[in-house]
């Protein structure tokens, strides 16, 4: 019996080692100086709408309108993600009072669920229009977060899905907003199919100044064609 036709694609997607493109040290300045910038820029000029959906989720939530989500930034360290809450209180911590068992499972695999009953009518709204992740601006403007950059993800999504070769190409760098990912494909490559995992190899390979600069161009119609990042 051929036995790799026991391997998943999950697995499968491990193997793929992206041929690393060097980046220079004014590379690294710029992006963080640009990084700065359009952060402060965005808090600037969406101070009025952040204050306005602040007060209303905490109306809509009856308590804190923002949370924190871990997840694993640059380096392996633990980084504290913000966004508009948008689920209720308890979602994150008991699931399984709301989810049933198979989207539990799909839960624990790809960290999100098809019509997320958690969800808060207002929260769905956040999500649909990305505006949940607005507060990601303060994350890109401390450094613990880029503009542009691979997904930041779950540590347990980093040891199910990514080898330890892979691991230290995708922790080399800071997380991003946006991305290879999210720009190129978003929900129709997950994890289970192999396809998220070796596009976010695969930014390794494009990564410069310009090719972050379209990505972020690209963004805007891939939140419309995709329905949100």
């Amino acid at each position: 019996m051929d036995q790799s036709c026991s391997v998943s694609p999950a697995d499968a997607a491990k193997l793929f080692i992206p041929k690393t493109k060097k980046v220079s040290v004014l590379y690294r300045f710029s992006k963080r100086l640009w990084d700065i910038v359009l952060s402060l820029v965005a808090l600037i000029a969406l101070s009025p709408l952040v204050l306005l959906l602040s007060l209303v989720n905490a109306i809509v939530c009856k308590g804190n309108p923002f949370y924190a989500d871990k997840r694993v930034g640059r380096n392996g360290k633990t980084i504290s993600l913000f966004k508009f809450q948008s689920m209720y209180p308890d979602a994150e911590e008991h699931p399984e009072k709301y989810l049933t068992a198979a989207q539990l499972e799909e839960w624990k695999s790809e960290r999100k669920v098809e019509d997320d009953p958690r969800v808060l009518p207002f929260g769905r709204f956040l999500r649909k229009t990305s505006m949940d992740e607005i507060p990601q601006f303060v994350n890109i403007l401390v450094g613990t977060l880029s503009l542009v950059g691979p997904r930041a993800i779950t540590d347990v999504e980093l040891a199910r899905y990514y080898s330890d070769e892979q691991k230290k190409i995708l922790l080399s760098c800071r997380p991003g907003l946006t991305g290879y990912w999210q720009v190129k494909a978003r929900n129709e490559a997950s994890y289970e199919s192999g396809k998220r995992t070796i596009m976010e190899m695969t930014y390794f390979e494009k990564r410069g100044f310009f090719y972050d600069f379209y990505l972020v161009l690209a963004t805007l119609p891939a939140m419309i064609k995709h329905k949100g990042l």
